[in-house]
This record gives structure tokens, sequence and C-alpha cells, in this order.
């Protein structure tokens, strides 16, 4: 018997009960994945036996898995794919295959009927785009060598998970083994007419569209959301998926200048639907069997913890990557997808598994998921504790190493810069037009090549790499900056730095007042807050220009070029730290030489 008046109550207890499980998951650092499931696990049969609406939930389950696809096929971004070339596909495809191969091995072992023993070991494959980028984002880490290889590994699993659909779909049309060739056949016509279609509009209906609906936003998103809906209908009736009609609908828009704006805007209304699909998920659990699956789900469980990292640090330290990379990429897929749920989810409604099966991939993602989060978020201090084993995984000497390490160092160096991304490599040329001898340093191949063509000397190396202060030249060098995001590494730098004598000064980079405050008590001589400092550097700027000269010339002559890479910690109030005398020439050039 129904415990609520009407469906609207019922759904209104059902974001109740989710907002305050989110809360307590957030507060444990966990995916809100994991808080959703376990709200259909409290809420369903199995606990409360709240949920009585069954389609109204399933409807919009369904549209959050049309939103979901749709918004991944927005932001394919295929430059990212080739500018990573060999390592993104290398890596997505040899862990994709590696996973499925000993995935079916180890779930035959585990006494699973083939054709469920295939749909576990496919499912182990995919790893949860959301929550990679979401933690990498927190971490700010997504523009880091592993972060960036990391989403080239996702978008070929996308497209991986797309294909393994179309497959599973035609599978189920053509009613068993002996129909698969046909019904691939007439799907792959329906296709090419499909795609067809889509690319007609792209080229000579989208453009002139998209400009008239971008003057308003709420039209623009609205078209978006019903492109996408209507192409997954489409894609259903034709004998596709739902999945991989939103898909489609999605790379359509993805080329446009707009995705950027309509994938920020669709983000909270893709997670907020996705929330009843996995509260759905999670009251479809049969709890009378989670004893039974416990053993098989801690089996499956561990090879995804430890399997997929280790392949991907294999494929990399082949490839020339250093272990502290490999090692870091490799652990963003240590965890199943929620992909790997939707794919369990269609093979339960064409009828190749049941339930059992169901639950059990299920329980493997709310461990690997779980577990997998903590991996990440203390990747480095992990790094740490087992650098001295992961040798394995590098060759004795990275030819990316020997490639990029070509040029030798300078004998005298003014600065060593760590870090060349978009702060660091500014701040590295402003030093070089003011004729400073300035050695960056960073383990990116690209940020690397890029300095190198601004005229700076570029050493390839890793920060936290206990024997690449001995290859520096620190000998007389006067200051040492680093404009690495995350005070663990800046800490240990700092402490490598006492260990090999080095008598300059060091200035290092904080986001917080946090961070700030524990370099300066380690010994930082200078402490850079770069939001905090250009907003101060930009008052000065617009004060020096609005209020009559008050004796300092040349501010007038100022611009905004420099205020990302400028930093004057005595005009900012902070307390502890003014600006060095001796280093002033160093990190703020004057502006009429630069």
């Amino acid at each position: 018997m129904p415990v609520f008046p009407s469906v609207f109550h019922e759904i209104a207890a059902l974001l109740l009960i989710a907002a305050v499980c989110g809360a307590v998951a957030v507060r444990l650092r966990q995916p809100l994945i994991v808080a959703f499931i376990v709200v259909g696990i409290l809420v369903g049969p199995a606990g409360l036996n709240w949920v009585h609406s069954a389609d109204q939930v399933d409807l919009l389950a369904k549209m959050g898995i049309a939103l979901l696809l749709f918004v991944v096929g927005l932001r394919l971004d295929l430059h990212l794919i080739r500018s990573l070339g060999r390592v993104a596909l290398a890596t997505g495809l040899g862990q994709v295959l590696f996973t499925s191969l000993v995935g079916y091995v180890l779930a035959r072992a585990l006494a699973l009927e083939p054709v469920h023993a295939l749909y576990v070991a496919v499912a182990l494959t995919f790893s949860s785009t959301i929550i990679i980028v979401k933690l990498l984002t927190d971490k700010r880490e997504i523009d880091a060598l592993h972060g960036r290889i990391a989403v080239g590994l996702l978008i070929v699993q996308d497209i991986v998970v797309v294909l393994v659909m179309i497959a599973l779909s035609a599978f189920g049309a053509g009613g068993g083994e002996a129909g698969l060739a046909a019904a691939l056949f007439t799907v792959a016509l329906k296709g090419a007419a499909f795609l067809f279609g889509v690319g007609v509009m792209m080229r000579a209906v989208f453009p002139a569209l998209l400009g008239r609906l971008a003057s308003s936003q709420e039209l623009l998103v609205l078209f978006a959301v019903a492109w996408g809906v209507s192409l997954a209908s489409l894609g259903d009736a034709l004998g596709f998926s739902k999945e991989l009609g939103a898909f489609v609908a999605g790379v359509s828009l993805a080329s446009s200048p707009y995705r950027n704006a309509i994938g920020a805007r669709l983000a909270s209304l893709r997670d907020f639907l996705l929330l009843f699909f996995f509260v759905s998920l999670g009251a479809q659990l049969d709890m009378r069997l989670m004893g039974v699956q416990a053993g098989p789900a801690a089996a499956l469980s561990l090879f995804v913890l430890i399997g997929n990292p280790l392949i991907v640090m294999v494929i990399m330290g082949s490839m020339g990557y250093r272990k502290r990379t490999g090692f870091l990429a490799g652990l963003t897929v240590a965890q199943i997808s929620e992909f790997s749920l939707i794919l369990g989810s269609l093979g339960v409604s064409v009828g190749h598994i049941d339930a059992s099966v169901l639950g059990l991939i299920t329980l493997v993602g709310l461990v690997t998921i779980g577990l997998s989060t903590y991996l990440i978020l203390y990747s480095h201090p992990l790094y740490e504790r087992l650098a001295p084993w992961l040798g394995l995984f590098e060759r004795r000497i990275p030819y990316r190493e020997e490639q990029l390490d070509g040029e030798p160092a300078p004998q005298r160096v003014d600065v060593i810069l760590f870090g060349l991304g978009r702060y660091g490599s500014r701040i590295a040329a402003g030093l070089h037009r003011q004729g400073l001898v300035v050695l960056g340093v960073d383990f990116d191949p690209q940020v690397v090549a890029r300095g190198r063509q601004l005229g700076v000397a570029v050493h390839y190396g890793d920060a936290e790499a206990p024997e690449l202060l001995a290859l520096l030249p620190l000998t007389g060098c006067r200051w040492v900056l680093s404009t690495i995001v995350g005070p663990e590494v800046n800490l240990a730098l700092l402490q490598a730095l006492r260990h090999h004598g080095y008598a300059g000064r060091v200035a290092m980079m904080a986001t917080t007042i946090e961070e700030q405050t524990a370099l300066q008590r380690a010994g930082a001589h200078l402490v850079l807050v770069p939001h905090a400092d250009a907003a101060e550097r930009a008052v000065e700027v617009l004060t020096g220009s609005i209020l009559p000269p008050s004796g300092k010339g040349g501010s007038e002559a100022q611009d905004f070029d420099g205020i990302a890479s400028e930093s004057n910690g005595q005009q900012s109030g902070r307390p502890g730290r003014s600006f060095p005398q001796q280093g002033s020439e160093i990190v703020r050039p004057n502006p009429e030489e630069s």
C-alpha cells in the first residue's frame, strides 16, 4: 500500500532523503552516485518500501541517461585524442581489451554463465568520466599531463561503450547469435541514413539556426534538450537505442561555438535526472543475494582496483612515460562507470542477464567507486610510499626525458621556475624579456616544447623526483620559483632544496590562505596568491588611471597584460610577508621595459 497520498509527495520525500544522504557522502568525500544508490536501497522494497511510482521514476531515469549521453557527445573533443595521439588510443584500447579478457576469465572462474560473464567483463572495462573529471578538477590536475591523458583515455572508453551498446541492441533485435550478422547489417544501413541526415543538419541548418537561438540562452538550452531527446527517441525507433541517439545529438553540436554554454547549463539538469536512475537501480537490488554476491564482488573489485591501474602503467611505461605519470593516470581507471550500470540495465531489458547479475555489477560499482575516490584524492602520498617499487613500470632512461633533455641546461641561471602552465609561462616570458636567465622545469612534453618556443631554457623533469635537483644549476641561482598547485609538492620541494644546500630565495604559489601560511612557516621567502594578487593589481591599475597622479608616474601606461603574472605581497596587506627588495626586479619587472 502506498505510503504517500500522491506521486508528488513521494518524489518530494525521495528528494529530501537524497539531499540528506548526499550531504553525508560529500562529508565523507564520496561521489553522489554512491549516495543515490544507497537512497534507492533505503527507499526500495528491501528498506522502507516507499517507491511505488516506478513508472514515473523510470521515465525520469531514462531522461537522465539520454542527457548524460548527450553531454558526453557534446564534449567529444577529437582534437584531444589527436594531440595525445598514441598514448590515449593505446592506453584506452589496451585497458579495455585487457580488462575484458581477464575479467571474462575471472567471471567464468566465479561460476558465471558465458553470457553473464561477458556482460560482467565488459562492464568492468569502463571508468566514470563524471567522477574522474570532477576529482581531477577539484585537485586542479585536469590540465596536468596525467589529467589530460586520463581525459583522452575516457573519451576512447566513451566511444567504445557506445559501440558496445549498438552491438548489444543489434544482438537483442536479432533474436540470438544466428541473426546477429543480419541485424548488424540492417542497423548499419539505418545508421548510415541516420548519420547522413544529422550531417545535413550540421552543415546546412545548425550554423544559422544556432546563431539565432543564441540570442536567448534559455531558448538555446531548450533547443539542445529537445534535439537530444528527439534523436534519442528516433534512435530507439530505428532499433539502435535511446543512448546512441542522444550521443549522436551531442556530437552534432560539439563543433558549434555554443557547446560549452550548452554543456554548462545542462550539467545540473543531467545530474538531477541521473539521481532517479541510480535511485531506481538501488531499489532493484535484491538484498537477499548480497551475502551470496559478496565474495564474487570482492574478487572483481580487487581486479578493477589493482588490474586496471597496472595495465595503464605497463602501457604508458612501455611508451616512455615516467612511472609517476603512469601511476597517477592509472589510478583514475580504478573504478567502474555509470555506463557499466547502464550497460547492465540494457542487458536486463533485452533479456541477456537477470537482476542478480545487475546486482553484482552494481555492488562492484559501489565498492570500486567508493575506494577509488580516496585513491585519487590521496594519489600523491600513495605515490611517495610506492615509488620505490614502481621502477618496473618505467624504462631505465624514459625516451621522453632522453628526447626532451637534448639541450644542456645553462651553467648559470637567475631563476629556476617549476611549472610552466599559463601562469608560470607568463612569468618566464616576462623575466626572459628583462634579460634574466631563466630555467624552466616541467614534466609535460607539450609544455616543454611551448616554453622553448618562447626562448626559455626548459628542463624536462618532475618536481617530486628526488634526483632532479642534483641535475639543476642551484649554485648562483638567486630565486627558485614554483607555480605548481598543491601544498604537498611545494613543501616537498622546499625540503629537497634545503637538503641540497640551496642558499638562494624561494617563492611558492598558494591558492588559499591556509596554504600560504603553511609555506611561509616552512621557509618560503615569498608566497604568491595569483587571484588575490591579480585583483589587487587590477585595483592599482584602475586607481592609477582614474585618480590624478600622486607622484608615481607611469601607472597610466600599465595594462592588464601583466596582471596575471605579477604578485606584490607588500601591497597585498597579507600579514607576515613583504615583497623582498633583493628580488623585486626578478618577479616584478618594470612595465615600461616589458
